[in-house]
């Protein structure tokens, strides 16, 4: 975690803070009332949360001016508030519902489809890629001068969640509603279509990605978290080249998982 650095009352005279508010700052008390929060929906900002998700789209710059905000007036990077992870869930959920229709699945392959993809796709991976990110971001990319902050795993995790919301988005809806009569029509148009919208999604899961680190002043050389641009480009136009359409092996393999 960041070091707390209140002001005021909190601080002992040799500017460290007391037990009391040095308990209230560790990572296991702001975890706690984190998921404590997760079951009380009245005190969650869904308004709020709304407004990060909008601007993800539009102008995530603001989305991270936000966190600077909170590290300013709650001292932590990382959301205190559930509630952007529980609408996640709840579009996570209606676009999976909606590819399993979309790909006419029965009842309980759509729910095993929904299982997998929240559990796996969107848990599992996302807490292996919030690990890997915490961990090359603190080890490799944490200024000299600056040894003593380091990127709270909370915030890599959110970073990761602002990052896969506009992938969900233009992955799991937006293409919805070309997969049967365009995407999957085996011609060029089909999948230059679906893999543009890949392309666009992943995207933009990379500059979000770029946008979370390089908000943090204690980071550098966080360009280099762009550098996946090239090889997905270079990717990107040998599909076109080969005909691989990467919506269809998409389905092939969610069709797979729920035999």
């Amino acid at each position: 975690m960041l070091p707390s650095t209140s002001v005021g009352s909190s601080m002992q005279g040799n500017g460290v803070l007391n037990s009391r508010d040095a308990a209230r700052h560790t990572a296991g008390a702001k975890r706690y009332k984190y998921l404590r929060r997760l079951f009380r929906f009245r005190q969650m900002d869904f308004e709020f949360a709304a407004w990060q998700m909008l601007y993800l789209f539009t102008s995530p710059q603001r989305v991270y001016r936000n966190f600077h905000y909170r590290k300013q007036t709650k001292d932590q990077w990382a959301r205190d508030d559930p509630a952007f992870l529980v609408l996640l869930s709840v579009w996570l959920c209606v676009s999976t519902i909606g590819f399993g229709f979309v790909l006419d699945m029965g009842f309980f392959e759509t729910i095993k489809l929904l299982l997998w993809v929240v559990f796996i796709d969107c848990i599992g991976v996302g807490l292996l890629i919030s690990t890997l990110m915490w961990f090359i971001s603190n080890k490799y990319l944490v200024k000299r001068q600056s040894r003593d902050y380091d990127v709270e795993w909370g915030y890599a995790f959110d970073v990761h969640l602002n990052a896969f919301y506009p992938l969900l988005v233009i992955l799991h809806f937006i293409q919805l509603f070309f997969i049967n009569h365009v995407i999957l029509t085996d011609t060029f148009i089909g999948y230059l279509v679906g893999n543009t919208l890949w392309l666009i999604a992943v995207g933009y899961y990379i500059y979000v990605t770029f946008l979370g680190y390089s908000a943090l002043p204690f980071l550098k050389s966080t360009v280099i978290l762009l550098y996946p641009f090239a090889p997905l480009v270079v990717l990107y136009g040998l599909s076109l080249a080969l005909g691989w359409n990467f919506t269809h092996t998409l389905c092939s393999f969610y069709k797979y998982r729920v035999k």
